[in-house]
This record gives structure tokens, C-alpha cells and sequence, in this order.
């Protein structure tokens, strides 16, 4: 009989935990929507933000998360012969860079969100932060621990891509849904 494997579905969030995670908001001491500016992000700018997030993963790729042990492990291994051509060694050089350059698109749920704040079309620093905050309270009614966060959740080494979407998915609803709206973002 042939093995067959499964692959575990993607998580599900539930209108119940949207309404958990309003609440979470709402009781929080840290107000939600209030970035490191200082200014309130509106509910449809997180969204933006969130939803712009899904489409560079969808683009580039998830990563579970970065290996940075990677980058400490390689060493440069650039000839220093006197006898190699300039033209040999600018190869080499070259070479080396575009391989220790990080090329790799994929990124981490964290790193994503920071990315699309930091190209300032769909989102910004304030948007990234919010964004974090936001998603932060969607898993700690997912889970049902006050210390849950996001971040980590999405670096289980269970979780998929489709989780990764699901959470920003309903991380985006959450947004349109309980958000400030723009005229009080804009205040």
C-alpha cells in the first residue's frame, strides 16, 4: 500500500475570534491604532498594509524563518595569489558578493510586514508597527494566551504559507472592522 502524507490545513479563524480579539483591543493598556509617530493609523491603512503583505509573500516567497547562522558559517574564501590576473580576481570578488549578497526574496512574516512599510506604497513605519499589534491580538484570541504573538506563532515549525496568508487575511478583516476610520485617522 503506497504512503500517502497530509499536509496540515491552513488555520482557521473563526468570527469568534475576531470579536475575542476586539475585545483583547479594547482592554488593552497600549492603544492599538497608535504607531511610533505618535499618530493613529486608520483602520483601512493597516488593511492596505496587511493585504500588501500577502501579495510580496505570494510574490517572493515565505520563510518559516531566517537562517542567520548561515551568514556567520561562511567565510570568505577569495584567492590572494600574486599570481592571479586583476581581471581573475575582480571574477572572484564579484562572485563572492552576489553570493554573500542575500538574493533570496524570501522573507519571515515579520521582515514582509517591515518591508512594505519600508517601500511606503501601501503602507508605512506606522502602518508595519499597527500591523504587528494587530495581528499580535487575532492570535492571542486564536490561542486563548495573553502572550501569544504573532511572530513567533508564524515561526512554528508546523506552520505554512496558507497559515501565514489566513492570519494576514483575517488580520485585514480585523482592521476594516474594528479599525478608526479614516476621517478619525486623519484628526
Amino acid at each position: 500500500m503506497p504512503e500517502t502524507t497530509t499536509t496540515p490545513a491552513a488555520a482557521v479563524f473563526s468570527d469568534v475570534t475576531l470579536s475575542t480579539a476586539a475585545e483583547l483591543a479594547a482592554d488593552s493598556s497600549q492603544p492599538l491604532w497608535i504607531g511610533p509617530s505618535g499618530e493613529e493609523s486608520s483602520g483601512e491603512a493597516v488593511a492596505r498594509h496587511l493585504e500588501a503583505t500577502i501579495a510580496l509573500l505570494d510574490k517572493d516567497g515565505w520563510i518559516r524563518a531566517y537562517d542567520y547562522s548561515k551568514d556567520w558559517s561562511a567565510s570568505a574564501d577569495l584567492a590572494d595569489d600574486d599570481s592571479m590576473t586583476v581581471k581573475a580576481m575582480l571574477r572572484a570578488l564579484i562572485r563572492f558578493v552576489r553570493d554573500e549578497s542575500g538574493t533570496d526574496p524570501q522573507r519571515p512574516l515579520g521582515t514582509a510586514l517591515r518591508h512594505v512599510g519600508e517601500a511606503g506604497v501601501h503602507g508605512d513605519t506606522d502602518t508595519a508597527y499597527v500591523a504587528g499589534f494587530v495581528l499580535d491580538r487575532v492570535i492571542q484570541a486564536h490561542t486563548g494566551s495573553d502572550s501569544a504573538r504573532a511572530t513567533p506563532w508564524s515561526e512554528r515549525q508546523h506552520r505554512t504559507h496558507a497559515d501565514i496568508t489566513a492570519l494576514l487575511t483575517v488580520g485585514a478583516q480585523f482592521a476594516r472592522t474594528y479599525g478608526p476610520g479614516q476621517e478619525t485617522a486623519a484628526a
